[in-house]
């Protein structure tokens, strides 16, 4: 990007009143962000959303000044600007509405031709879950993914760790400017994870690491990916937060489901009982479920021999056998069980792994 335009898209984002959305638009009717301020007042009032007050503010010479300063600390630092129209920009971003106009990044991040997902929980991580990310970045690890978390305490800090473990690209969203880092103590893995990737943020140096930021920081995380895996997490929490978002995004979400009296597996348990999310119990269901490439030989998960079925499930079970893939309710109606009963059926066979979930919530036998 040439350093003009970086000049005046800064400028554009300190316009009080301009956020993401305006901003495309503003772009996208005057052909560039230096064409905004060249506009005619008569010319920006036509398009819908501008007001008389954004007609003032874009006429305050003081964001000049403020976008100077920052694109001083940018040069100066090595940080990769990336505007939401450029190659290198996150390409499942750009179909976000709300996706940040500008990324800065650094490292080395490519995320060309690569396989991108996101793993996050609670910052309370369990040994279980520990074991369970442990096992699922091992056996991922041979279909080269990238993994992005948000370098937080517990779940994000395990993911980025355990992708340098197996040297996979692993990106660190931040809430913060990148002239700082959050918690203090991870600064230890700083170099590393600029070594196997890098970090990103839409925030300016001058931003700090404020609540209302980490809420702004989970879209990122939830629309740059393919897929987000939520670990563990409270009935209450930012992974869950992460994963909404990753639901309107129309991306798909996984949850580790757990024992309904762990405080840390209420929200995954929640995710799969209200079909936000599918049930992850190993690697190989996130690649069916993905239709990721088989060619690559990924280890396999062992099928746990002689599972002793209730009466009811041997029932579902042997139906499935015989007819295939089937929908819920379907399943329901043709084994003569109610559906809040199948319902709960359906998840004790898949965490016995005798059935798994496919898209369009179907359900076949394995």
């Amino acid at each position: 990007m040439l350093e003009q335009d970086l000049f005046y898209l800064l400028a554009l984002q300190r316009v009080e009143g301009v956020g993401d959305i305006m901003a495309k638009k503003l772009i996208t009717h005057c052909g560039s962000a230096e064409e905004v301020f060249n506009t005619k007042t008569g010319q920006l009032a036509a398009i819908d959303g501008v007001g008389s007050m954004l007609l003032k503010n874009l006429k305050d010479k003081s964001v000049f000044e403020k976008a100077n300063q920052e694109l001083q600390y940018i040069k100066s630092n090595d940080i990769n600007a990336v505007y939401f129209q450029d190659e290198e920009y996150p390409e499942r971003l750009k179909h976000c509405i709300d996706g940040p106009l500008l990324l800065f990044t650094s490292g080395n991040i490519n995320l060309k031709n690569k396989k991108i997902i996101s793993i996050v929980g609670t910052r309370q991580i369990t040994s279980y879950g520990i074991e369970f990310c442990r096992k699922l970045i091992e056996d991922l690890a041979p279909l080269d993914p990238i993994i992005v978390s948000g370098f937080a305490y517990g779940v994000d800090i395990v993911a980025h760790q355990l992708a340098m473990e197996h040297n996979l690209q692993t990106i660190g969203v931040v809430a913060h400017g990148l002239n700082q880092i959050y918690p203090k103590t991870h600064k230890k893995y700083v170099a590393k994870v600029e070594q196997n990737g890098g970090f990103m943020t839409e925030f300016w140096s001058s931003s700090n690491p404020d609540k209302e930021n980490f809420v702004r920081r989970n879209r990122i995380v939830a629309g740059m990916t393919e897929a987000t895996i939520v670990i563990e997490s409270a009935d209450r929490g930012g992974s869950l937060i992460t994963a909404n978002m990753a639901n309107d995004y129309n991306r798909d979400v996984f949850a580790v489901p757990g024992r309904v009296t762990d405080k840390y597996s209420q929200g995954c348990n929640n995710l799969i009982k209200t079909q936000k999310a599918n049930v992850l119990t190993s690697a190989a269901d996130l690649i069916y479920i993905l239709n990721w490439d088989l060619e690559k030989k990924v280890k396999p998960v062992q099928k746990q021999l002689f599972v002793t079925l209730e009466e009811e499930e041997q029932k579902v079970y042997d139906y499935l056998l015989k007819t295939g893939k089937e929908v819920m309710d379907i399943i329901a109606l043709r084994c003569d069980f109610p559906i809040y009963k199948i319902s709960g059926m359906l998840l004790n066979m898949e965490l016995k792994g005798v059935i798994r979930p496919l898209p369009g919530k179907l359900f076949e036998a394995i």
